[in-house]
């Protein structure tokens, strides 16, 4: 069935099952409709979806995350983890609707069209396998990192002309004046374009935004099909011109090259195409991302001043930005066959909008995801660039666009300000997002250049692709030292500004930066306190030196740096019984969990044990907020844990969370390897994992998702090889021990040589951590990647 029977069956019942068909009744209890009056009412072209789609489908995050929409034909998909599970499925959800007109044209405007010859063929957006995939490997090669690096200086040249113009002028409209045209220049030098005829370019890309996602009146749609039809024309002459001479280094020369010897892939329709969709999505998604980032950013004033004194945390910034406000907020697919999304059965023929602005506000994926955090460590997670094999090619060509924005004004205009009381306006539709105005002021007298003119030579160093977590640093003032055991010091943090400081929740950890050291410390302050962080650091006189000269050289009032707050060791809240297990200092993140036990109410037992009661640390607290349910075992008072009997004692369903030396921790795993899906730990030491590539074997690995092989050589990890792929890939300790850059694997036999895993889920072997393991010799691996 197709999404126009979908669409009337839905209407005639009033709201009820979108099927049709002798066997409704069967097939619309088979699908269990989430049908209420918020779906039926639900229109993205006016009200609420229009100012903030994210926060207009929270009630369907919340209670209907897949239902169907009478009144725009299709069923709406809003969670991340169900967005997601659609983008990788291209078997069953086909992009080929990805551009078809939610509005349908009128015979007047097809007219129009038709005068223009309008051919608009597939591109890679609505390609369906395995014409997309061919294309795709075909034309990669311009997007790799190292590619777009040639485009650098250009980019950078470009945006200093244009903030030249207006540097000295005190007020400006930063759209008007340079986000849409200079993503525009951009994207004409990255295609090969000639810089020429820039007005008409931008009237035909707003027509085509209006004449693809909007709902343009009857009356509009042949002014709208005017400037389509005129845009198909001139990109098809500049096209022409190009193939006279194609010995530029842009993609669009590349690909006439590659015509040549491919013409059957590269075909003369596709190019046509491509040439003019390769204009608009290089484009106007920058325009518009760039806008809605300037504005957040300027918004939140200090974190505007804070990427201004720091410029590494511009990349993060911006991640941080696509996903709390990305310019391309939904995309659609068709359902080719039957298939099940986040429960609901989804009938053959059904037209999907999955909308990535939603999934980005996921709060089962994002901690605290309506607050803009630029030091959020997970947030290039974000799905606006898509996912899969049809995630966007020019991410990284519009990340580095960003960057560079970003960079040449915090640097000379880093007193620039909102002007007040303005009024925002976007254009209408469902997919497409960013201010037409964004006007800003600034004291041209306090430009720094005019005090110190070298400030105009300075760069920060561009590096091609996600942001690095080794840059997300955040300045903290240590406002408490406390020793809390003979050998443990108790670190109260404050934002030195006296900002409010991000939530966190049990589990969580900082990764804390002294001197040359980095050390992660779990967080174990009062639950609610989002004033300060407070950690407890063990002395180890025979460590690795961190914890040595933290006790030596910290000082109350001293500036310090921090990573996080980030959590590898979290919480399930759903669980019917809990035992929580610590050893020395194991209890800093074994406490918070007892705090949100206690505070949810759920049943718990706390088993804490130490070699000398001197030295274990938080006792007091625990006792006097725990103590009813804890159990205290001292090494020097002749009293210890018996684990064996702990463990035996536990109830069906009751999960243990453990924290503390190898020991414990290997001992618990031996006892609970049966029902080792009840055991949750976090190690304190990272395994060894560093490459010896004489005894390192090099492999094959195919990503599943992107459909894509590469080879991991023997003097690098597969998390190398993915970030070097441009694959954008959660990590952080790439030590094998956090957790972050977990891969789920299809096929083949994993080494697995990381600490984040117990050796049941090892012997499983459907995931791994790409940071350290590899495949084992002789395999091959698939990744759902």
């Amino acid at each position: 069935m197709d999404g126009q029977n979908i669409n009337s069956s839905a209407m005639a019942v009033g709201g009820g099952c979108p099927f049709t068909g002798s066997n409704a009744k069967a097939e619309a209890t088979k699908a269990k409709c989430p049908f209420d009056n918020t779906p039926a009412d639900f229109d993205m072209f006016e009200g609420p979806y229009q100012v903030d789609p994210a926060e207009a489908l929270r009630w369907s995050r919340d209670r209907e995350p897949v239902f169907y929409s009478p009144k725009l034909g299709y069923w709406i998909v809003s969670r991340y983890e169900d967005v997601k599970a659609v983008f990788r499925n291209n078997d069953v959800f086909s992009p080929s609707i990805a551009l078809e007109k939610m509005t349908p044209n009128s015979p007047e405007a097809n007219a129009v069209l038709e005068k223009y010859d309008y051919g608009m063929n597939r591109t890679l957006v609505n390609e369906d396998e395995p014409a997309h995939m061919e294309r795709r490997r075909v034309l990669l090669h311009s997007f790799l990192p190292e590619e777009l690096a040639h485009h650098e200086e250009m980019v950078r040249k470009v945006t200093r002309q244009y903030v030249d113009r207006f540097v000295d002028r005190g007020e400006v409209d930063l759209v008007e004046d340079m986000l849409w045209e200079v993503p525009l220049i951009i994207a004409l030098n990255f295609l090969g374009v000639p810089e020429e005829d820039m007005d008409r370019l931008r009237e035909y890309s707003i027509a085509h935004t209006v004449n693809t996602w909007g709902r343009p009146t009857l009356d509009e749609q042949i002014g709208v099909a005017e400037a389509v039809g005129k845009f198909w024309q001139f990109s098809g002459e500049v096209l022409e011109k190009m193939r006279k001479n194609p010995n530029g280094h842009g993609w669009m020369d590349y690909s006439i090259r590659k015509q040549k010897e491919l013409p059957e892939v590269v075909t003369d329709s596709y190019l046509h195409s491509m040439m003019m969709a390769g204009i608009v999505a290089a484009h106007e998604t920058t325009a518009n991302a760039s806008a809605n980032a300037f504005k957040l950013l300027l918004e939140n004033r200090a974190l505007w001043e804070s990427i201004c004194a720091n410029p590494a945390l511009i990349p993060n910034a911006i991640e941080e930005c696509l996903r709390f406000s990305g310019s391309f907020v939904a995309w659609r697919r068709r359902a080719i066959k039957p298939a099940v999304v986040g429960g609901v059965d989804i009938p053959e023929g059904a037209k999907l909008l999955i909308v990535m602005a939603s999934a980005n506000h996921d709060e089962r994926h994002f901690e605290n995801p309506d607050e803009l955090d630029i030091y959020r460590d997970n947030t290039t997670d974000h799905l606006t660039f898509g996912y899969g094999s049809h995630q966007c090619l020019g991410k990284n060509l519009a990340r580095m666009e960003m960057r560079i924005f970003f960079e040449e004004l915090t640097k000379r205009l880093p007193h620039m300000e909102l002007v007040p009381n303005q009024k925002f306006e976007y254009l209408p539709n469902t997919s497409v997002r960013g201010p037409d105005n964004l006007w800003v002021r600034w004291d041209p007298s306090k430009n720094p250049e005019r005090t110190n003119p070298e400030i105009l030579g300075s760069r920060y160093p561009i590096k091609i692709g996600p942001p690095s977590k080794q840059d997300l640093s955040r300045e903290m003032r240590v406002e408490t030292l406390e020793r809390i055991g003979e050998n443990i010091l108790a670190v109260t943090l404050k934002d030195p500004n006296g900002n409010a400081l991000p939530r966190w929740n049990a589990g969580s950890h900082i990764d804390f930066e002294v001197g040359d050291f980095s050390r992660k410390y779990s967080l174990c302050g009062e639950a609610g306190d989002n004033s300060t962080l407070k950690v407890a650091i063990l002395r180890e006189d025979n460590g690795r030196g961190g914890s040595l000269h933290i006790h030596q050289t910290l000082r109350e009032g001293m500036s310090v740096r921090i990573r996080g707050p980030k959590n590898h060791f979290r919480l399930n809240e759903t669980h019917d019984d809990y035992v929580l297990i610590a050893g020395g200092i194991g209890i800093t993140p074994i406490i918070a969990m007892a705090d949100r036990l206690k505070s949810l109410g759920k049943p718990y037992q706390v088993h804490y044990a130490g070699r000398v009661r001197a030295n274990m640390a938080m006792v007091g607290r625990l006792m006097r907020d725990h103590g009813a349910v804890t159990s205290l075992y001292a090494g020097d008072e002749g009293q210890s844990l018996d684990l064996a009997a702990t463990v035996a004692g536990i109830g069906a369903q009751t999960h243990i969370y453990s924290c503390g030396p190898e020991s414990l921790l290997n001992a618990l795993q031996d006892l609970m390897e049966p029902i080792a899906d009840r055991l949750h730990i976090e190690h304190f030491s990272a395994v060894a994992t560093g490459l010896d590539p004489e005894n390192e074997t090099a492999f094959e690995v195919e990503l599943a998702d992107s459909e894509r092989t590469l080879t991991v050589a023997a003097n690098e990890t597969l998390l190398d090889a993915l970030e070097a792929a441009g694959i954008d890939i959660q990590s952080d300790c790439r030590e094998g021990l956090c957790g972050s850059c977990e891969v789920r694997v299809l096929d083949g036999e994993a080494d697995h040589r990381d600490k984040a895993m117990s050796a049941t889920e090892h012997a499983t072997s459907d995931r791994l951590m790409s940071c350290c393991s590899r495949a084992k010799k002789g395999s091959r691996l698939v990744l759902a990647l």
